[in-house]
This record gives C-alpha cells, sequence and structure tokens, in this order.
C-alpha cells in the first residue's frame, strides 16, 4: 500500500482542475487509488432510489467525489499552501513544510 504525504483531516487546497482555489479538510484518503476526499470540493450529482425501509427518500443527491492527491497542496498552519517533506525526529518520522521548514503536526495521531 503506497504512503501518502496527506492523511485524514488535513487542510489542502485544489491546485489543479475546475474547483482550482477551493480549501477543505480531507475527509478519507484512498491510497490504492492515490485518491482524496476533499469536503465540498468536486461535488457530483448521485441518483437515489427511495427506500420505504431505511426511510430514504428517492431523488438526485449531491456528494463529494475522490480527487487525485496530485491536484491538492497541504496547507502548512504557518506559510499556507506548500510542498511536503519528511525528516526524522529521533527515531520518529515528521511531515515538514518546505516553505518555512517547521514540523506539521498530525492531527489524528496523538499519544
Amino acid at each position: 500500500m503506497p504512503s501518502l504525504n496527506i492523511q485524514r483531516n488535513d487542510r489542502v487546497q485544489v491546485i489543479a482542475g475546475s474547483d482550482r482555489g477551493k480549501q477543505g479538510r480531507v475527509l478519507r484518503v484512498i491510497p490504492d487509488s492515490n485518491k482524496v476526499l476533499v469536503e465540498h470540493v468536486h461535488i457530483v450529482k448521485k441518483n437515489v432510489r427511495p427506500n420505504p425501509q431505511k426511510n430514504i427518500k428517492g431523488g438526485i443527491a449531491e456528494q463529494e467525489a475522490a480527487v487525485h492527491v496530485s491536484n491538492v497542496m497541504l496547507i502548512c498552519p504557518n506559510c499556507g499552501p506548500s510542498r511536503v517533506g519528511h525528516k526524522f525526529e529521533g527515531d520518529k518520522k515528521v511531515r515538514v513544510c518546505k516553505k518555512c521548514d517547521q514540523v506539521i503536526e498530525t492531527k489524528g495521531k496523538k499519544k
């Protein structure tokens, strides 16, 4: 399984495509296909069938579709959108902003 520089709950900005310039939070990472699901970005319409057993009304629903990782850029809290590097702090590998050389904290994994 490939490793990605972007993780869940990161803030990213879309740098290519019809939603260029939009910012959002990563809802889900799909490493097998190198895609991420970003909140309020790449909205598509989906036809939904009614299901009375689950109280689902039919119609046209809008939902987010996956965006390729190469089309988004991580937003550094200090300097804005930037590329991501890695370095070792002790025995841990951490993400580093390429512009300001600050460590980018991971929100999901705190110990």
